[in-house]
């Protein structure tokens, strides 16, 4: 590791509606490495999503409006691509695994023609290698009888085929990056976990970068190096798995983690919650979107927005209690 495979670089996104303007992306910074798996987290209508669509430049514009930032891949700025440009590198160089595979997949294709379509657009295969290479697309992600689930459709798979039929797509041209949006979402706990333990097997194997998009913690814990927590269209805390995990340190990813439960609580303890709901994107706070709903918050955090800043080694985070003339730290450090 050590190589930046995608830089993103203050991106702002917006979306331009009847009501106004919604900031769904607000200045966020981060890079992906080779070979690592980076996962973004935090609750529904964050700008996880937004993100990652981003990356691929599958918003539609309008009303969706870059306003500002850099998405380098390879050094290559995907924003300033023509989309003949950004087609040969979509599905190719980077590929996306979505929520449902039931609604991304073509019902009225068969999953092996679905397959070959990629091998032929991008890797420009006869139908011939295209059907092998597909076939055997199938039998690495341990999909059961390859050559009989080429010539069937969707609806004959069970959700987690279906995923697998997914993966498989997405990995046909050994992509550089995978971006993986909610793989588990609507799986049951055990297929869950063959698909994130097939995942990790792939990437393994054909050596490339995945970016997680999850609510789920567990999901993180299990299957990435970093994490990057995303609140109100803004990054607020990053760093290692292990120092997110051990020692959280913005107010908001302490308040995720208590509401994981736990092996070892009892039917007698409550899982904790983050009162109060998230600011309003039409018009956000200027200070800290998580103002309101900070039990640490301070008259600054209401009035100017907090820079995000080193805590210690990769580990950053986007809090004023971290300021060296925060009155709190301050107590704490003479306790």
């Amino acid at each position: 590791m050590g190589d930046k495979l995608l830089e993103v670089q203050n991106l702002h996104v917006s979306f331009k509606t009847y009501a106004g303007e919604i900031k769904a992306v607000r200045g966020i910074s981060f890079d992906v490495e080779k070979g690592e798996c980076v996962g973004i987290v935090g609750e529904s209508g964050c700008g996880k999503s937004v993100t990652s669509q981003s990356i691929m430049r599958l918003l539609k514009v309008p009303p969706a409006v870059y306003k500002q930032g850099k998405i380098l891949f390879e050094g290559k700025d995907l924003l300033a691509l023509k989309e003949k440009d950004m087609r040969a590198i979509r599905g190719n160089q980077i590929s996306m695994i979505f929520q449902d595979p039931m609604t991304s997949l073509n019902p009225t294709q068969k999953v092996g023609k679905q397959i070959m379509e990629v091998l032929v657009e991008h890797k420009k295969l006869s139908k011939k290698q295209a059907y092998k290479q597909a076939e055997q697309m199938l039998n690495l992600v341990a999909m059961s009888e390859p050559h009989k689930r080429m010539e069937q459709y969707p609806h004959e798979f069970s959700g987690g085929m279906r995923q697998r039929a997914m993966i498989a797509i997405a990995l046909a041209c050994h992509p550089k990056l995978m971006i993986a949006d909610e793989p588990t979402t609507a799986l049951d706990v055990t297929v869950q976990a063959q698909i994130l333990e097939l995942l990790q097997e792939v990437q393994k194997k054909v050596d490339m970068s995945i970016m997680l998009i999850t609510h789920d913690l567990g999901v993180i814990a299990k299957m990435c190096d970093r994490v990057i927590v995303m609140y109100a269209g803004q990054i607020v805390e990053q760093g290692l798995v292990q120092e997110i995990f051990e020692h959280p340190t913005h107010p908001y990813t302490r308040g995720l983690l208590k509401a994981v439960p736990r092996m070892d609580m009892s039917r007698k303890n409550a899982l904790n919650s983050i009162v109060g709901t998230p600011p309003d994107l039409f018009a956000p706070p200027k200070g800290c979107a998580f103002y309101a709903r900070c039990e640490e918050a301070m008259k600054i955090c209401e009035e100017h927005m907090p820079v995000i800043q080193e805590v210690g080694g990769t580990h950053k985070s986007a809090c004023w209690l971290h300021h060296p003339m925060c009155p709190i730290k301050n107590r704490k450090e003479e306790a």
